[in-house]
């Protein structure tokens, strides 16, 4: 579940940060929009592969119930971060992707 969780954060930044409005405040310039269309594709492939890890996990009738529960709280984090320390949100969504590749080997 942690990969579910770690992928889940990382593509909801993503998709986050493909808005005109916090790409401006986080880098103080409005993304292009090959830029955008990139963010957005990766948050959504990101949010694909947290269902996959989430059902390989534990199959598909607890895996989708686990799987709505880990987005509600990456998303509800995100939330929360995002006004207060916006910096934050981007260390740990680099970190998350920098620990899924070993979430995903600690599990076999």
């Amino acid at each position: 579940m942690l990969l579910a969780l770690l992928l889940c954060y990382a593509g909801f930044t993503a998709l986050c940060l493909s808005l005109d409005r916090h790409h401006g405040e986080l880098f103080g310039y409005k993304p292009t929009a090959r830029r955008r269309h990139g963010l957005r594709l990766g948050g959504w492939l990101l949010l694909g592969l947290s269902l996959a890890a989430a059902v390989l996990d534990t199959g598909w009738s607890l895996g989708l119930v686990q799987w709505c529960a880990v987005l509600m709280c990456s998303a509800l984090l995100l939330v929360l971060l995002l006004p207060y320390r916006p910096r934050l949100v981007l260390s740990m969504a680099g970190a998350s992707l920098l620990a899924s590749p070993v979430a995903a080997l600690a599990h076999f």
